[in-house]
């Protein structure tokens, strides 16, 4: 897995379309066997999330791998069910705990039970606000965020647009007309996917307008309905369809084909996280692009930052792992390396 990880970062390092000067800091992969035998407790917001069950497979094995315990509970996405677990967890005196929140929102009281038993804790995926982080800072909390930046995400779908030979405006009429699948609008990536796939194209002076914009939670049928519910109002009109994640493309996808349009000809789309399904469209052209949310980096430098908590180190706030962007000519290349 070791040998996977480096490959990923040659890729990076490689890849043309890095968004320069992100200022993200790299991941670590200095984990190795602490032989501290930490209990680790693993909070993960919702177990059907598929970009999430790639991240906590690898999360859970790399921490295995160094020879502590982990024990990983299902949020079930109900806040108060997740937060239930954390308190068991306190009270059962594990070591550190590595939290992917079901509400952001929800990170000042979580950090205040753990900071109060005396728990570092690492959050992952969903990253609380720079209010709270400065908190931390302010108050000496044992916490910090690893995950990528999702403006880095954004931005990436973005610029694959602007790739394209007419920038997204298939039909011609000076506007690119677009609709966007939402996952959860509290939720910062949500927020930041939506923001700055937009900007991006602004900022190159490319007009736009939105047609539509639907909360899809993440979930592909959701996505699958809201896009085939869009293509039915706005018909030919759409030229461009983002998604914050691609779940929520791949139901899009479907729903693409179902309506007779074309990714591609007469219709593109985007989305984020490469899962492998996603991968395989943009390889064969039904997907325009995605962008890689790298599980393996962000997991590993989780862990990293879990055992480092555990034997008495400072960390900052944020510990940033950066996204790839990905498109047919880089597509096939990211997907062998996940196998």
């Amino acid at each position: 897995m070791k040998r996977k990880f480096m490959a990923l970062v040659l890729v990076a390092a490689m890849a043309l379309t890095m968004l320069a000067g992100c200022g993200s800091k790299p991941a670590s992969n200095q984990g190795g066997s602490s032989g501290d035998g930490l209990n680790i407790g693993i909070c993960i917001y919702n177990y059907s999330d598929n970009f999430m069950t790639l991240y906590r497979t690898e999360l859970e094995a790399y921490l295995k791998g160094m020879g502590h315990t982990v024990t990983v509970m299902d949020g079930k996405n109900d806040q108060v069910e997740q937060t239930n677990q954390i308190e068991n967890f306190i009270t059962q005196g594990v070591d550190v705990l590595i939290i992917n929140l079901v509400q952001s929102s929800a990170a000042t009281q979580i950090t205040d039970k753990c900071h109060a038993a005396g728990i570092p804790v690492v959050y992952i995926n969903r990253e609380p606000d720079d209010t709270e982080k400065q908190r931390w800072v302010d108050n000496g909390i044992k916490a910090t965020y690893v995950g990528a930046d999702a403006r880095q995400s954004g931005t990436f779908q973005g610029e694959i647009v602007l790739s394209l030979a007419d920038k997204g405006d298939v039909n011609g009429d000076g506007t690119v007309k677009y609709v966007m699948v939402q996952g959860d609008p509290e939720n910062v990536d949500a927020q930041y996917r939506t923001e700055f796939s937009i900007k991006a194209l602004t900022d190159a002076g490319v007009k736009v307008e939105c047609l539509d914009i639907q909360r899809g939670d993440w979930d592909q049928t959701r996505g699958q309905e809201i896009v085939a519910n869009a293509l039915t109002n706005f018909g030919n009109d759409i030229d461009v369809v983002f998604c914050n994640n691609d779940a929520m493309a791949l139901g899009a996808a479907q729903a693409i084909a179902a309506a007779n349009r074309t990714v591609g000809k007469d219709i593109y789309l985007l989305g984020v996280d490469a899962l492998t399904e996603a991968l395989e469209k943009v390889i064969d052209g039904s997907m325009t692009g995605t962008v890689f949310n790298d599980h393996i980096g962000q997991s590993h430098a989780a862990g990293d930052a879990a055992v480092k908590f555990a034997a008495g180190e400072s960390l900052d706030t944020l510990i940033g792992v950066d996204y790839i962007k990905v498109t047919k000519e880089n597509a096939q290349s990211i997907l062998d390396l996940l196998k």
